[in-house]
């Protein structure tokens, strides 16, 4: 039996959650009350960069499984599983702001017509659940109105330029509820994933929030501690993609985000350890090891900067080229990414920067606005290298994993080549000619 679902909210997790429950069979209308977005998703335009994303959605929509509107009153009448999937950004304090989803719970309340499951799809702090519940009931006593519903909290862990691989073929589902009733109806909705034995974490609400915090705010953890293993590692002669590998061969470990680089960005681990420090902080247990991760990962981006002024010895009226802004290959977001702090800085240095990045122009024209009398935006990676003092690879694009190093001899000026997601052989690129400089190798 295929579900009747409403997504609220088409940003990367509404939308790339509603296509592909649509494309599981469902009947999916995804709400958002930005009439431009939901036009532009009728006719095709995708507001994000998520590669494969953009056939689904053209596919089911011209299917009539997937459909867009900005009514939620009739997304909320005649769908009986509605996914809140509205942004959580932090508040000046580093918790999450809940405005959003708490403005949604009461449109559902306010127009409930039956039973329905309320799903939390957002990242949210530990006890919105119940927040949620509460808003629902009490818009429910004002109406004078009785109607059963459940509230479920169903965490995404989407990783950006891999989302529709990670949704159909997840580690596990993280159901957090109150009712069998509305566990039944989650394993209906993930029916394609039951029935392929993907393994289904059932538990209470109040758990299924942790987890999500939990796992990301290891993972950025996991990022902070090897960085930080690099940066002594250029201080005594080692070498940590080698030590990196030796730890991730280690069962109990693994190599996955074993990589130094200039900092974990996106719209996950800078949010989510900010939020889960807060949590811990407000119930008075705090967990130092976040708070130091947070700390940690905001000196690594000021460190690549560091090296880069200190290679050169000045930078003032240098040119550099930039080779990448978003915060990983095969997205456009720019949501904390490292660029957005190694950029300025530079800038204020005094040098000037020539950017490529194949996706992350429109979103970095605006967000690097402050500094854009030192920014020439690239058409291609070449362009961005030509008559520049040095080379910084920033992210790590498959574009930029080939690079002509013979033909960067010969239009490049200077020969310096900062490697910060240590793409490249040391070795091989000194014997070629430059000055390199990765990070701990």
């Amino acid at each position: 039996m295929m579900s009747k679902i409403a997504v609220v909210g088409t940003g990367y997790v509404g939308l790339v959650s509603g296509a592909i429950l649509s494309d599981f069979g469902h009947t999916i209308t995804c709400v958002d009350i930005d009439q431009t977005k939901i036009d532009n998703l009728k006719n095709g335009i995708i507001p994000i960069f998520e590669p494969g994303l953009d056939v689904i959605v053209q596919k089911n929509y011209e299917t009539k499984r997937l459909d867009f509107t900005t009514n939620i009153k009739e997304a909320v009448e005649n769908n009986d599983v509605i996914f809140i999937a509205v942004g959580t950004p932090p508040a000046d304090d580093g918790s999450a702001d809940l405005k959003y989803v708490i403005s949604v719970a009461q449109s559902i309340a306010t127009y409930m017509n039956g039973y329905k499951v309320v799903v939390d799809k957002s990242t949210v702090p530990i006890g919105t659940g119940q927040k949620v519940k509460a808003m629902i009931q009490d818009t429910l006593n004002e109406r004078g109105v009785e109607y059963r519903f459940d509230v479920v909290s169903n965490p995404e862990f989407l990783r950006e330029g891999s989302a529709v691989q990670d949704f159909t073929h997840p580690d596990r589902v993280v159901i957090g509820a109150e009712s069998e009733h509305a566990i039944e109806v989650m394993k209906e909705v993930y029916r394609v994933l039951y029935i392929n034995e993907t393994p289904f974490v059932e538990t209470n609400i109040e758990t299924a929030e942790m987890i999500k915090y939990a796992s990301n705010a290891f993972l950025a953890m996991k990022i902070t501690f090897i960085n930080e293993v690099a940066n002594v590692c250029e201080m005594v002669g080692a070498d940590v993609q080698k030590v990196a590998k030796a730890m991730g061969q280690d069962g109990r470990i693994s190599p996955k985000f074993l990589h130094a680089g200039p900092g974990y960005g996106g719209s996950c681990f800078p949010k989510d350890t900010l939020a889960l420090a807060r949590i811990a902080q407000d119930c008075g247990e705090p967990i130092s090891l976040i708070e130091t991760t947070v700390q940690a990962n905001e000196r690594q981006k000021l460190r690549m900067v560091k090296k880069i002024v200190n290679a050169m010895g000045n930078v003032e009226g240098k040119t550099i080229a930039i080779l990448g802004v978003t915060f990983k290959p095969n997205t456009d977001d720019m949501r904390d990414a490292p660029s957005l702090v190694i950029l300025p800085e530079l800038a204020k240095h005094g040098a000037n920067l020539k950017v490529y990045d194949p996706e992350g122009e429109k979103e970095g024209k605006w967000r690097l606005k402050d500094i854009e009398e030192n920014i020439v935006w690239c058409d291609d990676t070449y362009q961005a290298i030509e008559n520049t003092d040095a080379i910084v690879l920033l992210t790590e694009w498959n574009e930029f994993r080939n690079l002509d190093f013979d033909r960067l001899r010969e239009i490049n000026g200077g020969n310096y080549f900062f490697d910060l997601r240590n793409i490249y052989n040391k070795v091989t690129l000194i014997e070629k000619g430059f000055q390199y400089f990765g990070v701990g190798v």
